[in-house]
């Protein structure tokens, strides 16, 4: 068994993390908003937050909310979010996160079966859309909105709470402090039931392994949504357990912008971010030529001599050079203050995380899932292995269950263990009785093994994998992921089950291509552009580029191009960004099948 059980020193709930921390640091700033000329940062305090939660927390007490029972919220990440948060936790309530991008049908879902009493709800407009479900679900109470000043609002809450206060009662350990549902690929979502013992260990355990440069005032910039348990473990608990500032993204689309502004020390992401940026900076090079693209490939070549112990004076020289005429340059697009990053929820390329160390911003992988609190396994500054998820955290431990059948002797189901492992699945003990192991192990789903060095390495989920016509097995992740490198791919599904070869459904990534369309004199038309033999040739190329590594019956034979990228609006991704293979199938079953049946 891989991890040391290490004692977690510090408070078993998120009541005492948030009050010792607003004790410690009351006049440090804590959340960052984009002010209304969209020039600058509007920061809170630590004690500003509290007062705000002490208010919220005895209005709700005034409106009968009590230990147990469930408040919910279809909120994206604010200030008002952590604030409802924390006033929940004040009274041993359970707390139970939404999307806004959510299906009415799985919000309405969600709140019944949690029971929710009370729900907030962002604006007007998401109000709309849920007004008659106090009608048709017999828990639900009442509805506040956050924005706005009438009777229903926050504001009005707070107001008669700073009347009538309340003190915190501080949960048993063992107490519900929410339900996070996992967004399923399949079937309605499942209820995550995560003890305040769960979640403030793993915040604990997980600023344990921040570097010792990492502490009180340290900022990141939030664009991970909180519903999700990555964004909220390591945004929100973790980040306030340390003392550490957070400022908003407006939008997916003002990330690059909201980084200069914020100027993070910290970045919490996923590896698209990174990817994106990686291969936006090649294919820059690349275009340019000349001088640019020489240093680049002599910064690529040179810091791979220093890797491998080939450095020396005229190496830092020429590593030098390049820093200061390339590589601070990238700096300055994460804000030019960036300590380290941490990145999950999918495989990061080891090149590119070599590569971002190797520019000055640091990024670390880490592995875990909304069953875990999140996390379990995380690389750090003292040990990392780029191309690996780290070791497991303090206080936790996994093993690998070789009964199940792979091509390695050394591979199998990944089981976890810990203080961060989930009480269950709500209303699901069927679900929980088969995911829980005889001795308190967790089955992940999750399949990898451990190498010499105690380091964990994912190879895929278990339910992924298929054989090929000739008894191959394939992991359609792995290949999906490598895929999505090139500039020109937004999404990708990989598919080949008992079949003679995998095809891919691809989705081009239109921001790149149109301009390439207009180079070409190509039909500028999505639907007309998907047809045209020349880009089908570009995108079969860079599926061959980026799958150089695959074995040949891997790598997909024959492509769908489609012109709607995967998103969860259209349904084929969940809001956590998981892909729905079915729905994929099921819009795209005809073109599918017509790449086997040409064969």
């Amino acid at each position: 068994m891989s991890g040391d059980q290490v004692e977690i020193k510090g408070p078993d709930n998120l009541v005492e993390i948030f009050e010792q921390a607003v004790e410690r640091f009351k006049d440090r700033d804590l959340f960052g908003t984009k002010n209304s000329e969209k020039a600058a940062y509007s920061w809170v305090t630590y004690g500003q937050v509290a007062e705000r939660v002490d208010n919220l927390r005895a209005g709700l007490a005034s409106l009968g909310i009590k230990k147990g029972d469930s408040i919910g919220i279809i909120a994206n990440n604010r200030v008002e979010w952590a604030v409802a948060a924390y006033a929940t936790y004040g009274l041993s309530a359970k707390f139970i996160p939404m999307y806004e991008s959510e299906l009415d049908r799985i919000l309405k879902y969600i709140i019944t079966d949690s029971e929710v009493k009370l729900l907030f709800v962002a604006r007007d407009d998401i109000y709309d859309r849920v007004r008659d479900f106090p009608n048709e679900i017999e828990s639900l109470e009442k509805i506040i909105v956050i924005e706005g000043e009438g009777d229903n609002s926050m504001a009005a809450l707070e107001k008669i709470g700073k009347e009538q206060p309340v003190p915190s009662i501080k949960p048993e350990k063992s107490d519900i402090a929410g339900l996070i549902y996992t967004s399923g690929t399949t079937g309605n979502p499942k209820g995550v039931l995560l003890s305040h013992y769960n979640l403030a260990s793993n915040a604990l355990a997980s600023t344990m392994c921040l570097p010792s440069n990492v502490g009180p005032g340290d900022r990141t910039l939030s664009f991970l949504p909180w519903a999700h348990s990555f964004g909220q473990t390591a945004e929100l608990h973790m980040l306030i357990h340390f003392g550490g500032q957070t400022g908003f993204a407006e939008s997916p689309l003002t990330i690059v912008d909201d980084l200069a502004l914020v100027k993070p020390t910290l970045l919490i992401a996923v590896p698209r971010v990174f990817n994106k940026v990686y291969t936006g900076l090649k294919d820059r090079m690349d275009k340019e030529g000349g001088l640019p693209k020489k240093l680049f490939d002599m910064g690529l070549k040179e810091s791979e001599n220093k890797r491998s112990g080939k450095g020396g004076l005229m190496n830092s020289l020429k590593l030098g050079l390049v820093d200061k005429l390339v590589y601070s340059k990238v700096r300055d697009k994460f804000g030019g203050r960036i300590k380290m990053c941490l990145s999950s929820s999918a495989a990061l390329s080891p090149k590119i995380a070599e590569f971002f160390s190797d520019i000055g911003i640091p990024v670390y992988e880490a592995w875990g899932m909304t069953e875990l609190s999140p996390a379990h396994t995380v690389n750090t500054y003292e040990k990392n292995k780029p191309g690996t998820v780290g070791s497991p955290i303090p206080g936790s431990s996994l093993k690998i269950d070789t009964s199940v059948s792979f091509d390695s002797d050394k591979e199998g189901e990944i089981i976890a263990y810990g203080p961060n492992v989930m009480i269950g699945y709500h209303n699901l003990p069927d679900k929980t009785a088969e995911v829980f192991t005889e001795d308190g192990g967790l089955r992940t789903g999750d399949r990898g093994w451990i190498d010499e060095d105690g380091y964990l390495h994912i190879t895929g989920r278990i339910k992924e994998q298929y054989k090929l016509e000739n008894g191959k097995y394939v992991f359609p992740s792995d290949i999906e992921e490598a895929i999505k490198l090139s500039m020109f791919i937004e999404n990708a599904m990989v598919h080949g089950a008992n079949r003679p070869f995998n095809i891919a459904v691809i989705a081009p990534d239109w921001l790149v291509v149109d301009p390439w369309l207009q180079e070409e004199r190509l039909p500028s038309d999505h639907n007309e552009a998907i047809k045209h033999p020349k880009l089908m040739e570009k995108i079969e190329a860079e599926v061959q580029k980026t799958c150089s590594e695959f074995a040949p019956y891997e790598v997909p034979k024959k492509l769908v191009l489609i012109s709607e990228t995967f998103t969860p609006e259209n349904g084929i991704l969940t809001p956590t960004l998981k892909l729905k293979r079915r729905e994929v199938h099921r819009i795209h079953g005809n073109r599918i099948e017509a790449c086997f049946d040409a064969m």
